[in-house]
This record gives C-alpha cells, structure tokens and sequence, in this order.
C-alpha cells in the first residue's frame, strides 16, 4: 500500500512543489486550492492528482474533502498543512479587522479544523504524520506583518500542543519554517514591501540575502524535500519539532 498525503493549498507554490516531491516517492496525493484554476492545471500536469477547490476556512468543506480522500485512498498517512496568507503588511494601528481574521481563519483556523478531522482517521490506522507550515519570520519578526507572525506563532503553540497529545497515538506532528522562498508568493510579499517602504524590489532582495548566512534563497522543492522526510519511517521518532529550511536566518530587515 502506498503512502497516503494530504496537502492544502497544493496547486501551486510551495504546495505543489510537495505534491510533486511526494507523488516521486509513489506516494497517493490529494491536494485543495481555494483557486479552482490552478487545481485543473495540477491535475493536467499530474493526473495522478486528487484536487478540490474550496477556502479552507469552512469547517464543512474541509469535512467533506477528507471524507472523499479517505474512500478514495482506504486512508490517510500524512497531512501537510500549507495554506496560508501573507497578512495585511500594515503597522498594527493600520490592520483593518477583516485582514487580522481571515488571517487567522486561513492560517489557524484551517490548519486545525485539518487537524481535527484526520485526527481519528489517523488513530484508527495506529499513526500518522502532520506536518504544519510556519514561518522563519516567526525568529525575526519583521515589522508590519503582526497578523501574520502572530497567525504563525499559533501554528507552533497548536504544533507542540498536538504533538504531546498524539503521540501515544503514534501520530507524529512537526513544523517547517521555510525562508527566504524563491516563489511568485514571496516576490509578491516582498514588492508590496517595497512599496511601503519606497525602495525596489531588487534592492530590498539583495537587503534580505544579506541577513542569510548562506546568501541564497531557498527552492520550494526543499519544503517538499523536508515534508517526504518528516512523514517517512526515518522520521519515526522526530516529533515536536520546528524546523528550519532557510540557509540560516540571522535577522530580517
């Protein structure tokens, strides 16, 4: 039998990246996307790839799409828990409310209604692996992006949480704390940053790579690589962790 994953907001970026890294290990994969377009195109270019399109921030759609996956597979082995969005860019007198919940509806809430449906999916299989997507920004705290460090904070406290629970269950639960990611999400970030703060997006690049020990960025691909790794046998015993991917974030400008 084939390993089992789930991965949210997997029709592109980072998601798809590791929809890809784990269909190479022969795994089943079943992504969701809130943007239905991008979920055709995965599937036109994996058509292995179970996809839906919904907003993860309905507890019933979540329901509903992990029901489908588990008839459709037998099961459910692992979770990535990708989605998420990047906040209001705004200093916290400037965040309007809506921009603070659906941060927090996305980024939280959806990770943990995941979670809560899996769960007993994963009890009744004598284990599994969860593995959520946080945030180096959650080390170097850039101003202007308090609704989103905080949604990621929460992620982590949920991460060790779950991870105490579960595990007499076998079920192990971790974080990946992607950098500086080579991506159309963090270019975007990054431009809307650089208009607040009127320099280029090519000048504020250079400012970020600087505070990164390894001057580089990092490739989608290697969340993937770390998110095969985490839910494999030679992770049986790596629980509870925040792990890093990001050449080594001193600070961020």
């Amino acid at each position: 039998m084939s390993h089992r994953v789930i991965i949210t907001a997997g029709a592109s970026g980072i998601g798809l990246a590791t929809a890809r890294r784990f269909l190479a290990s022969g795994a089943q994969v079943a992504v969701c996307d809130v943007n239905a377009d991008a979920v055709r195109q995965a599937q036109e270019q994996h058509p292995e790839l179970y996809g839906e399109a919904f907003d993860i921030s309905s507890e019933e759609a979540v329901e509903h799409f992990v029901r489908n996956v588990r008839d459709a597979f037998g099961g459910i082995d692992t979770l990535v828990n990708n989605a998420g969005i990047a906040g209001a860019c705004a200093d916290i007198e400037d965040i309007p409310t809506e921009h603070w919940v659906r941060s927090f509806d996305v980024n939280v809430h959806g990770a943990f209604y995941f979670m809560r449906a899996l769960v007993p999916v994963m009890k009744a299989q004598g284990g599994g692996a969860i593995i959520n997507i946080s945030t180096g920004s959650v080390f170097t705290l850039p101003v202007g992006r308090a609704d989103y460090v905080a949604s990621k904070w929460a992620i982590e406290g949920l991460t060790r949480a779950a991870a105490k629970e579960l595990g007499p269950e076998g079920i192990r639960v971790n974080a990946i704390r992607p950098g500086f990611v080579n991506s159309a999400r963090m270019k975007g970030i990054l431009t809307a940053k650089a208009e607040v703060e009127g320099t280029t997006l090519e000048a504020l690049e250079k400012t970020f790579l600087d505070f990164i020990s390894m001057r580089t960025k990092v490739e989608p691909e290697e969340i993937g690589d770390m998110a095969v790794f985490l839910a494999s046998d030679a992770a049986r015993h790596v629980t509870g962790q925040l792990l890093s991917v990001d050449g080594n974030i001193e600070w961020e400008a």
